[in-house]
């Protein structure tokens, strides 16, 4: 059984049944699985080597969501292009991936004209007519292929000039619709809006919902808390997954024009940490459906879950427990396990966890070690089993649910001019969760609008990774040996606005 084979089951067990509702009209199973089935037989014509890296850059819509599962269909590697990143560092990851071919819509393709990759966008292989019968479907047909072979490369995040891409293969992929189909209790009513991006946690419930003969919502393109709400009620969502400032964001707007949601049961928010203060007022506008999970991209979606019904009291800001086929544990810095109660860094192990870092095999060794996952983050679990998260352990500032890494703005401060060093840090944020701030220190004698340094970081790394605000200092807090000490940077930044 490989990932593609569970929308394979659905078609054969529910031909009619309505598999995407989209703003330019539905499809059926039948149509969905045909639609797939063509471009997965274009891309074989294009690119006929099984397991080729495929590059899909796009805002979310009915042939980003097809295109993704065509690229599964066709047996070749996922490898999904942030429409957040800024130019600069989309090129360097296709400079790193080497794709066969990257399929991109318009505004994908605009940024990306020139590159040296094999370009086309996702209507192109809906113009291409293709033979249904010479399409490979998945990996099977092919004699076999092992469950560690990979089945997508996502990116992390890393140093410039060294992306940190993420291989899953096909095994943690089938652990995560498992997982999810056994977590949530998915069944064919089901219906998921497709509210997050594709191209990160949202990809992760396409197959479970699918594969149990749900069906998909995709909502009007760039749609607002406004929009996803409205779709969510007319086609009926039971489930919505989204980062705490999208939460935020649509329980504002439920509160200023209430739609029934009378399916919807669960409201999951992930990526980053929730305050306690915004699960209640998000429970008090949708009623008892807010859950969390836990989850990385290198241990994909639930790692741990927490279901509604034990998002209360005690375990308000609990993530869970861990997942079915999942085991973690909390080690102290030589990897022992540490006795309940006390924190360390969480570590995960189990067919979830990935396969390594693409080309980086000390970055490899190091996060996995001797069969788990050293996730970077600290935490804690309780007499019950509850497990809390307490901090990170590695360099990492998780803004409005994304992974921001202080080492690539720093590396495009860094080379601007006047710029002598620099510091980034994430500071709280009651929006964000966290926001990204810029401790700068200019070279003797020079000077610099703070603003042009933002717009500097905004043009090669897109707005996500951009600085809230860019602070000027003196000098750099450092220790002894001359390292810049981040939480004394973050301290007086705090202090500067009063906090």
């Amino acid at each position: 059984m490989y990932p593609i084979d569970f929308l394979w089951r659905a078609v054969d067990r529910y031909p009619n049944r309505t598999a995407v509702f989209g703003p330019g009209g539905n499809l059926s199973f039948r149509e969905l699985g045909t639609q797939v089935l063509d471009r997965a037989a274009t891309l074989t014509q294009i690119d006929p080597v099984r397991g080729g890296r495929i590059c899909v850059g796009a805002s979310n819509g009915m042939d980003h969501l097809i295109a993704i599962l065509a690229v599964l269909a066709a047996g070749k590697v996922w490898v999904p292009l942030n429409p957040r990143n800024g130019d600069p560092e989309l090129r360097r990851i296709l400079d790193f991936v080497e794709p066969s071919l990257v399929l991109a819509d318009a505004e994908m393709q605009n940024r990306l004209s020139g590159t040296t990759a094999a370009l086309r966008s996702l209507e192109s292989l809906t113009q291409q007519a293709g033979d249904v019968g010479a399409v490979v479907m998945g990996p099977r047909s092919s004699g076999g292929v092992a469950m560690d072979k990979p089945q997508a490369i996502k990116f992390t995040g890393g140093t410039t000039g060294f992306p940190k891409g993420v291989i899953q293969p096909l095994r943690a992929w089938n652990t995560n619709i498992a997982t999810q189909i056994h977590e949530l209790g998915l069944k064919p009513d089901d219906r998921y809006l497709v509210a997050a991006p594709l191209s990160h946690g949202t990809s992760t419930y396409l197959l479970p919902l699918l594969g149990v003969g749900g069906a998909l919502i995709i909502p009007p393109e760039q749609a607002k808390a406004a929009a996803l709400l409205d779709a969510a009620d007319a086609h009926g969502a039971t489930i919505l997954f989204a980062p705490p400032t999208l939460i935020v964001a649509l329980a504002e707007e439920q509160r200023r024009s209430p739609r029934l949601l009378r399916r919807l049961r669960y409201l999951v928010y992930g990526g980053a940490p929730m305050r306690a203060e915004q699960i209640r007022d998000a429970q008090s506008v949708f009623g008892p459906v807010l859950c969390t999970t836990f989850g990385q991209t290198e241990a994909p979606q639930i790692i741990t879950f927490l279901p509604p019904a034990e998002m209360n009291g005690d375990t308000l800001t609990s993530v869970g427990r861990p997942s079915l086929l999942t085991r973690v544990a909390i080690m102290n810095k030589d990897g022992e396990p540490v006795e309940t109660g006390q924190q360390g860094e969480i570590a995960v192990r189990g067919d979830l966890v990935m396969s390594g870092y693409l080309k980086a095999e000390d970055e490899t060794r190091k996060t996995l070690v001797d069969g788990w996952l050293r996730t970077g983050d600290a935490g804690v679990f309780d007499e019950r089993g509850y497990l809390f998260l307490r901090d990170r352990i590695r360099d990492v500032i998780i803004t409005g649910g994304f992974n921001v890494y202080p080492s690539d703005v720093e590396a495009v401060l860094s080379a601007h001019p006047a710029v002598a060093d620099c510091s980034v840090v994430g500071v709280p944020d009651a929006k964000w969760g966290e926001a990204v701030h810029a401790a700068v220190q200019l070279r003797s004698g020079m000077q610099v609008d703070t603003a042009d340094l933002v717009a500097l970081v905004r043009r090669e790394l897109g707005p996500v990774k951009t600085p809230r605000h860019v602070h000027l200092f003196e000098s750099l807090p450092r220790s002894a040996v001359g390292k810049v000490l981040k939480t004394e940077v973050r301290n007086t930044i705090l202090n500067r606005r009063g906090q």
